[in-house]
């Protein structure tokens, strides 16, 4: 028996830590300030040396960056905040309880609140010995998914007592995410009153440096589309968006290729963005407000955008059979 004076021990717990992007705490330059000079700080997003990238993070672009981006999130921001944070959120929730009784499902940002050392701080009181950390990015990219594992083991340095950890690998080409995936797009064009000429496929871009150095992510990225564009048996246009800096990005870029295709005659559109397991302002603000003013000021007459997963019932199934096979041995299948 434990002395009478010996602390309280937690029942032993198994806990799944889902992480996202990140979010400013609120749609007003200071607060994008401070989200940004977190976010462009991060080595892993912004590989030019600090001692060249600082002063201009802090110069011109902590100047100027934060008005432009408040406004963008104005556009998007809801009575629950942020839409990222309140979709993971509910996705979080969602998931409580799938797993059993003593498997904890919680949420954090890569960037802003909550912290990811907060929320593993959190779960290791509450009895958490095992946890997974469950990166909600389908294809791998050292800018997300690493950092994202990145910050919770800086977390887990800090600890004398560390839980055992998994990381759930990308799932690119994962049936369970491709099949979700495909039901989502169909019951999205369903519910449109025009055919499309072109689905876009429109996926987060990146420095094309990072392809060359050996990062995955556009394969990845390729690989995505075509699957599913076999599955829908359909064809898909590729394209990467939200570009920054003067650097090469991967190609084609979507604000150009909806312009092109405006120009060619394809005046009906439907995009979606299957890199995002949760719309936030790279889908609501740039792809659904930017590029339908785009699109139709090339000359097109319809334009869709199609919701991400989200926390939709598919996209739930899909997170709960993939967190389900990488716990296993942890705890019995549901």
């Amino acid at each position: 028996m434990l002395p009478p004076d010996h602390p309280a021990i937690p029942r032993p717990r198994i806990g799944v830590l889902l992480i996202n992007l990140g979010t400013p705490d609120a749609a007003d330059a200071r607060a994008v300030r401070r989200y940004l000079a977190e976010f462009l700080s991060d080595r892993r997003v912004v590989e030019i040396p600090r001692l060249l990238w600082q002063p201009i993070l802090r110069g011109v672009v902590l100047t100027t960056r934060p008005k432009k981006s408040a406004h963008a999130y104005q556009q998007v921001w809801t009575d629950d905040g942020s839409p990222l944070a309140a979709v993971t959120k509910a996705q979080s929730d969602a998931l409580q309880g799938a797993f059993g009784d003593d498997v904890l499902v919680d949420w954090a940002m890569r960037y802003g609140n909550p912290a990811i050392g907060d929320r593993l701080t959190a779960m290791k009181k509450a009895g958490c010995e095992r946890i997974l950390l469950a990166p909600l990015y389908p294809q791998y990219c050292a800018a997300t998914t690493a950092t994202a594992n990145d910050k919770a083991f800086l977390a887990l340095a800090g600890m004398r007592w560390q839980p055992a950890i998994r990381t759930l690998p990308p799932y690119y080409d994962d049936p369970a995410y491709i099949d979700a995936l495909a039901r989502n797009v169909t019951a999205g064009l369903a519910a449109l009153d025009f055919v499309p000429d072109v689905l876009v496929a429109s996926f987060h871009g990146m420095p094309q440096r990072t392809l060359e150095q050996g990062d995955p992510y556009h394969c990845h990225c390729r690989k995505t589309a075509r699957l599913l564009g076999d599955k829908l048996d359909l064809p898909l246009t590729v394209a990467f968006q939200s570009r920054f800096g003067r650097a090469k990005w991967l190609e084609p870029a979507t604000d150009t290729t909806l312009e092109a295709l405006a120009a060619q005659g394809q005046r009906k559109v439907a995009i979606m963005a299957p890199g995002f397991s949760a719309d936030c302002l790279e889908t609501l603000e740039e792809l659904a407000i930017r590029g339908r003013e785009s699109f139709t000021a090339a000359g097109g007459t319809h334009f869709a955008y199609l919701p991400c997963l989200n926390d939709s019932a598919d996209g739930v199934d899909m997170l709960r059979t993939l967190l389900a096979r990488e716990l296993e041995g942890w705890v019995r299948a549901a």
